[in-house]
């Protein structure tokens, strides 16, 4: 399916990532954080310190995006900067959980958010997801009006609900107070928790996967990349503000539903369950986000590697194949896994991913093939990118302490990985 005459525009880059990250995290992680940290300051800084992690990745991959021009992601840019292996297992964990995983928990926060009936939720996923991936195999301008759409809704009903949450006076709600504060950002508790929030962010780099599918890769993708940031990190942090505000942690903890908790308690019952209806429609455009980019990895891959030949395509068509792979993958995850361990897993993986592509501006700096180009760069280089390793290590390393069961998941999906490269050059199916 040829696209010639249509390249997306800024818009539905901006469009493209804002959806991406807005998803499950903004409306879910909320009660994982609080089982860790009892401190709603604390949480507050929480998700501060997430957004700004993430408009660190976001630079760095601006700066990558628009010297290297190729569509891909980590898959591309890995290769090119250390070793085709390292790039391949990095393509490896998108293909595999980088987007089938967050689309599996996105279709599962949309049933659980669904207020009516009693819908069972593995199945309803997966009819939800097959049919958004349908959608996808048609056009990429169906595809671009698709997301536009759905993610300007998405945004409304967002704010909507923070300026409700704003005005409307409080019944019952958190205390704000510092005291404790400084415990609380020194302990292990808050480490972990930042793995929650760096999973809600995660996504501000979608725009990278589709490059080539630009008008002006050079214009469009710092501003899809940096510009959706910087609003869903004001928006993340007023919604989790007025989450806390109206509701105690002690009646959000462990919560999956948190954004319909809050709803029906400022609004009522029957407009609370109004507002959870749209809340789970809009999770849509997260999901159909995810649907879009991923198999671009895919099909990149399988333009380098014979092993995936059957999902190979031009750069101007649409990866029907690779579509209904990821489809299938994530099926396997809604029939198999829990929602926190997803989270985790694919969580530490996709962290250990992004801190060798932000590792390796250093080397795209000081490359002389790249040195003339011109293209975007990051501001106060190189603390966005040391202020990203940094915590990255961290998480990681919190990540292999305490949750040693998802740590070995991810050790073993690695091990999957460099044991279809020893075949990537042989056509087996």
């Amino acid at each position: 399916m040829s696209q010639h005459a249509y390249r997306i525009s800024t818009l539905t880059g901006l469009a493209l990532v804002v959806a991406n990250m807005i998803g499950t995290g903004a409306f879910t992680s909320l009660g994982f954080q609080l089982q860790e940290v009892q401190h709603p300051l604390a949480i507050l800084i929480l998700w501060l310190l997430g957004g700004v992690l993430a408009l660190a990745g976001a630079l760095s991959y601006a700066e990558l995006g628009t010297v290297i021009k190729k569509s891909g992601g980590e898959y591309t840019f890995l290769s090119g900067i250390y070793h085709p292996l390292v790039g391949y297992l990095s393509g490896w964990i998108s293909l595999t959980v980088g987007f089938a995983a967050p689309v599996a928990l996105s279709a599962i926060a949309v049933v659980e958010y669904f207020p009516y009936g009693r819908l069972d939720t593995t199945w309803t996923s997966l009819l939800l997801v097959g049919i958004i991936t349908f959608i996808h195999t048609r056009s990429l301008q169906a595809s671009s009006n698709f997301q536009n759409l759905t993610t300007l809704l998405k945004v409304l009903l967002i704010l909507a609900l923070i300026v409700t949450g704003l005005l409307l006076p409080v019944h019952s709600g958190s205390d704000f107070g510092a005291e404790g504060l400084l415990v609380k950002l020194q302990s292990s508790a808050f480490a972990v928790a930042l793995i929650y929030v760096s999973y809600a962010y995660s996504g501000w780099n979608a725009a990278i996967y589709i490059a080539e599918e630009f008008r002006d890769v050079q214009k469009s993708l710092p501003v899809a990349l940096v510009g959706g940031t910087l609003l869903v990190t004001l928006l993340y942090t007023l919604l989790q503000f007025v989450f806390l505000k109206h509701n105690s942690p002690e009646e959000l903890t462990g919560q999956l539903n948190v954004g319909a908790i809050t709803a029906q308690k400022i609004l009522g019952e029957r407009m609370g369950k109004l507002f959870s209806l749209s809340i789970s429609l809009l999770l849509i455009s997260g999901i159909s986000a995810m649907v879009w980019v991923g198999p671009r990895v895919t099909s990149t891959m399988a333009r380098d590697h014979r092993l995936w030949y059957r999902f190979r395509t031009a750069p101007d068509e649409i990866p029907v194949r690779a579509l209904w792979l990821q489809f299938a993958i994530t099926a396997f995850l809604l029939l198999t896994g829990t929602f926190e361990q997803i989270l985790i897993y694919c969580g530490m993986l996709l962290t250990l991913s992004s801190l060798l592509t932000v590792l390796g501006v250093f080397w795209v700096r000081k490359d002389a093939a790249f040195r003339n180009e011109k293209g975007f760069r990051s501001p106060l280089y190189p603390f966005f990118q040391l202020l990203f390793l940094v915590f990255s290590i961290g998480m990681i390393g919190f990540t292999l302490l305490k949750h040693p069961v998802e740590s070995l998941m991810g050790g073993s999906n690695l091990l999957l990985g460099w044991l279809s490269w020893r075949y990537r050059d042989k056509i087996l199916f």
